[in-house]
């Protein structure tokens, strides 16, 4: 008897040995997470599904969270690539590895049936800071502002306080929201409100106002005439992986920049 368990026991364990040896032989997916800018995400997201069609084996998860998440993901190894759109790297980020991957300008919009559709650099810090509170005081109808702002965190929020606000504090009765597109859809639902989205959202629900007489096209931003743009980061630390090497490449390759181009974006090069 004793030496039946015993027979059994070695047969176990060379089974079990095998079934190592054939799981060590099954290659692993690899695995890559992108965090950060929820202005990109969309952008990133048709970018990873079209990286997995020509590299099934791999596996790529984007997420949003905003510049801020993108930074502290990079940071800390949460994500290997942060996403971050800023006009320029906050002193947090100087120990990461930053690459230029693309480039997005910005719109200031109000409902379609707004009838103001320009204004100053001067008016748009004032009505944005709380300084101008009601339509008249800028052509419009007699009717209250109501300043719709993304959240702290957010990367066009950082870039819009620096490029429009210029050191003033955003308005106190400012209605936030947690990316462009809902802040699109809160200016497209309300006659009285004004926000501001990357220019590659303005859709038919809202319309863009010209910025000191220049209208927030892509074409306007690459030649330096339209001045609310900037650029768009992949944020790395130390090392990359071949993973993530590859990724970047592809993304700054001529085919995903033309794609970047073609959903609305600037392209880096």
């Amino acid at each position: 008897m004793r030496s039946r368990i015993a027979v059994l026991a070695v047969l176990l364990a060379v089974s079990m040995a095998f079934a190592g040896l054939s799981g060590c032989s099954r290659p692993s997916r690899q695995q890559l997470t992108l965090a950060g800018s929820t202005a990109f995400q969309p952008f990133a997201e048709k970018l990873a599904e079209h990286y997995l069609e020509l590299n099934p084996q791999v596996q790529i998860n984007v997420q949003g969270g905003g510049s801020a998440v993108g930074i502290q993901s990079a940071i800390s190894g949460a994500a290997e690539i942060g996403m971050a759109d800023l006009v320029e790297i906050p002193a947090e980020a100087k120990s990461l590895d930053a690459v230029v991957v693309a480039r997005d300008g910005i719109a200031i919009i109000v409902h379609p049936s707004n009838p103001v559709a320009s204004l100053t650099s001067d008016q748009e810090r004032a009505i944005f800071s709380g300084r101008i509170a009601n339509w008249k005081e800028v052509g419009g109808q007699d009717s209250p502002i109501r300043v719709i702002s993304r959240e702290e965190g957010s990367g066009t929020r950082r870039s819009f306080d620096k490029l429009v606000l210029k050191g003033d504090k955003l308005a106190a009765g400012a209605l936030f929201q947690n990316s462009n597109g809902t802040c699109r859809e809160a200016v497209a639902s309300d006659p009285n409100a004004i926000g501001y989205v990357s220019i590659g959202l303005v859709n038919d629900k809202v319309k863009a106002l010209s910025y000191d007489g220049v209208h927030p096209t892509n074409e306007d931003v690459k030649k330096g005439l339209y001045p609310l743009a900037r650029p768009v980061y992949f944020l790395t630390k130390g090392e990359q992986s071949t993973l993530t090497r590859a990724f970047v490449e592809y993304v700054l390759s001529p085919d995903a920049q033309k794609m970047l181009e073609k959903e609305g974006l600037i392209a880096a090069r």
